[in-house]
């Protein structure tokens, strides 16, 4: 008889174990003969050293479909148990990026979307430009969620210029992470759309998944990372050069932006605007233009940027 004691890394109990224990009870009814005990994080089994080696393969198992839907389901754990390979339960859905909390699919929904997911395989830096509620930052994370659970990169890395409206830093209350967190929660909310909550918490106090203003990249080397730059129309020229040049090996670069909605004082010019036309047509970056027929926020909202769009032109031509 041997003892094989299994940590359940990164796993929220109830969604892993089941509601009252029935996943496990489950599990307990496919190895008969084997004593397994739960406690916290922790399973131990307890019997014949092929039944405890089978047991371990399987609760790995497990675990791999656990982390990649973010759940777990009776009906998952009895297939899981009764097949050979967990790729049974893959799920071959068109346009699916990947399986956020609970299991909901996450997928590219326009076709300028579908574009930039297309894209990230070919190019190692990206450029997402459009109007707001077009998805491109929502889907940026995705792809960079879907990187580090297949391992292409170790980390992910999310910016953001910390402007807005004029206001600064030094005007809002607290220490500095509460000062940022306005700016960037957002991003937090796409995360929590797609990283169960335990696993996020783990990943932001590794540094597995960093969030930082724009500022805190300078003098940084970003090797083996996804990194993404949001709402860059409020970078000047110096400061999205500083960002791209930051690009280490095995890194992919998303920056994305709305050159509508610049925040920037006057007479700064936005850097999102000449680096793209500094950048185009060199291997490797690829430029990817929303329109409002990829927004996919409230209806209304492709109205409103339709009416201030024409404004702009009327006002131009004025």
């Amino acid at each position: 008889m041997i003892e094989k004691l299994i940590y359940l890394d990164s796993v929220e109990l109830v969604d892993f174990m089941g509601i009252n224990n029935v996943n496990l009870e489950i599990i307990r009814n496919q190895f008969p003969k084997l004593k397994i005990v739960g406690r916290g994080n922790w399973l131990k089994a307890m019997g014949d050293a092929e039944e405890v080696a089978t047991f371990e393969e399987k609760i790995n198992q497990l675990l791999d479909y656990y982390h990649e839907y973010n759940k777990l389901d009776e009906n998952s754990v009895s297939e899981i148990l009764k097949s050979d390979s967990v790729d049974l339960l893959k799920s071959n859905e068109t346009d699916l990026i990947l399986f956020g909390v609970n299991g909901k699919p996450i997928k590219s929904r326009t076709p300028n979307q579908r574009v930039l997911v297309d894209s990230f395989e070919k190019n190692d830096l990206l450029f997402a430009i459009g109007p707001a509620g077009s998805g491109k930052t929502y889907t940026a994370i995705a792809l960079a969620v879907k990187a580090l659970k297949s391992k292409v990169v170790r980390r992910i890395i999310l910016s953001r210029p910390a402007v807005e409206a004029g206001e600064k830093l030094g005007f809002l209350p607290g220490d500095m992470k509460e000062k940022i967190d306005p700016y960037l929660q957002p991003l937090y909310d796409a995360l929590q759309d797609m990283i169960p909550a335990v696993k996020l918490k783990e990943y932001m106090e590794n540094g597995t998944i960093q969030i930082a203003p724009l500022a805190f990249m300078r003098g940084r080397t970003l090797n083996n990372a996804f990194v993404i730059l949001d709402e860059a129309q409020n970078t000047t020229n110096n400061q999205l050069k500083m960002f791209l040049t930051r690009m280490g090996a095995n890194a992919k670069f998303v920056v994305t932006g709305d050159v509508t909605q610049i925040d920037l004082p006057q007479p700064q010019n936005s850097g999102l605007v000449q680096g793209m036309k500094i950048l185009k047509g060199i291997k490797g970056v690829k430029i990817v233009m929303f329109d409002v027929k990829d927004i996919v926020r409230h209806k209304l909202v492709q109205d409103i940027v339709e009416a201030y769009s024409r404004e702009q032109n009327n006002n131009v031509r004025v």
